[in-house]
């Protein structure tokens, strides 16, 4: 009888599990803006632990990106804005550049962030948002 239960059980909670996670990581997709001919995707590599990661991808035909994501970009969690604790990845010039900025973690964790980049010549910063829980 025991044994009869604990397969069904197990296959109960990795459903569960993998409709969890699934959910988790569709709250944290990918976000993508383009304004006056520059594309920015940001993706959130790593949030739990140490350091929060965002891989930001700019991309453009029309100027050179002479973005400086660690001065440009801020983190927004629970009314608190952070600035970027480092950016690794491609530096100012060109049509395409790719890297990953990282932030010091927040604790507790909160429910919601938002990611500003501000961009030369740009009146307002691109913004992506996502939730956390």
């Amino acid at each position: 009888m025991r044994s009869r239960l604990i397969l069904p059980s197990l296959l109960l909670c990795a459903a569960l599990f993998a409709v969890t996670d699934g959910a988790a990581a569709q709250s944290l997709a990918a976000q993508k803006t383009a304004v006056g001919g520059v594309t920015v995707q940001a993706t959130p590599r790593a949030l739990p632990g140490g350091a929060w990661e965002f891989e930001i991808v700019f991309d453009t035909h029309s100027q050179e990106l002479s973005d400086e994501p660690a001065k440009s970009a801020s983190l927004v969690a629970d009314g608190r804005t952070l600035a970027p604790a480092g950016w690794k990845g491609d530096p100012p010039g060109g049509h395409h550049r790719k890297g990953v900025l990282r932030f010091d973690a927040v604790s507790p964790p909160p429910e919601a962030i938002e990611l500003r980049i501000a961009r030369p010549g740009e009146t307002a910063p691109r913004s992506f948002r996502w939730r956390t829980r």
